[in-house]
């Protein structure tokens, strides 16, 4: 009833928000693309997708089908390496950014597994600067991660703004630094937030640094001070910071998957972690069970 390569743009185009960024992510014309959503929606008799020239956003009716035509994939990609044996073998490098730690990324990971048994996953949890030298050093196959404005390298999984958060109760004093709950060097949230103060000449002072998104949370929590981080993946106990505090605009940044270059890695696996990933983006924006709501 639903064709498949439909069923992929539909993803493609829930994730991206945009029928010409799933065009150029799919390698189709936008025309193609918009036909396969517009058989979709002719087989389910319903209206996936609410569009006018500005915007593109799910219906209640598409939310519904996001699960479904996973699902449906999932099976379709088993049955297919079932009955023309092609099982993915070999070691898969994975990297993956701190911002991704209370994400439902461990969910995606699981199905990848699942799906391919016999490829033994190696996973790194780093920073994405750290994550994106690893992977220039060949010491990686494939990185999940942000990168940086002038980087043009990676495949885009989503992008989002970069705002400031703390806890509920902290209170910025205009006329002292402000304090800075930060990563470490190369942190790509470290850098754009302190060039972003400087461009403004706001004084500022780190309060805090650790390498691990636990600590900075922590940190937040305790009322130390402030942290520039996803809009999307705010931490549970975090907010905003109200824009009387007058801090300065962090703008947007990329989250992207970047492969390595090494000839001996096995990228079939890469590619179908890739595909899994961007097949499912929009659940990078959810949190696991357990771990609270995003704001």
């Amino acid at each position: 009833m639903y064709d498949p390569a439909q069923l992929r743009t539909f993803l493609t185009v829930a994730q991206t928000l945009s029928f010409t960024g799933a065009a150029r992510r799919l390698g189709l014309r936008q025309s193609t693309v918009s036909q396969h959503v517009r058989r979709l929606e002719d087989a389910t008799g319903r209206a996936l997708f609410s569009r006018d020239t500005h915007s593109v956003e799910l219906t209640e009716d598409g939310e519904a089908m996001l699960g479904f035509a996973r699902r449906i994939l999932q099976v379709h990609e088993q049955a297919a390496a079932f009955f023309t044996g092609a099982r993915l073998r070999g070691r898969l490098r994975f990297g993956a950014s701190e911002d991704f730690v209370l994400t439902r990324l461990p969910e995606i990971l699981e199905g990848f597994r699942y799906e391919h048994p016999e490829v033994d996953l190696e996973l790194t949890v780093e920073l994405s600067g750290t994550l994106h030298e690893q992977l220039a050093a060949g010491r990686l196959d494939l990185v999940l991660a942000k990168r940086r404005p002038e980087d043009p390298r990676g495949e885009p999984v989503w992008r989002d703004r970069l705002v400031w958060i703390g806890a509920e109760r902290l209170r910025l004093d205009p006329d002292r630094p402000v304090p800075l709950i930060v990563y470490p060097p190369p942190g790509i949230t470290r850098a754009l937030a302190l060039a972003a103060l400087e461009r403004q000449g706001r004084p500022w002072r780190v309060a805090c640094t650790s390498g691990s998104l636990n600590g900075l949370i922590a940190a937040a929590r305790a009322g130390l001070g402030v942290m520039a981080h996803s809009r999307g993946l705010i931490p549970p106990g975090l907010v905003r910071v109200p824009d009387r505090a007058g801090l300065p605009e962090l703008g947007g940044v990329d989250f992207v998957l970047v492969h390595g270059r090494r000839h001996d890695t096995p990228h079939h696996a890469a590619d179908a972690l890739a595909t899994a990933i961007l097949t499912s983006g929009d659940r990078l924006h959810r949190r696991g069970v357990g771990q609270g709501t995003t704001y």
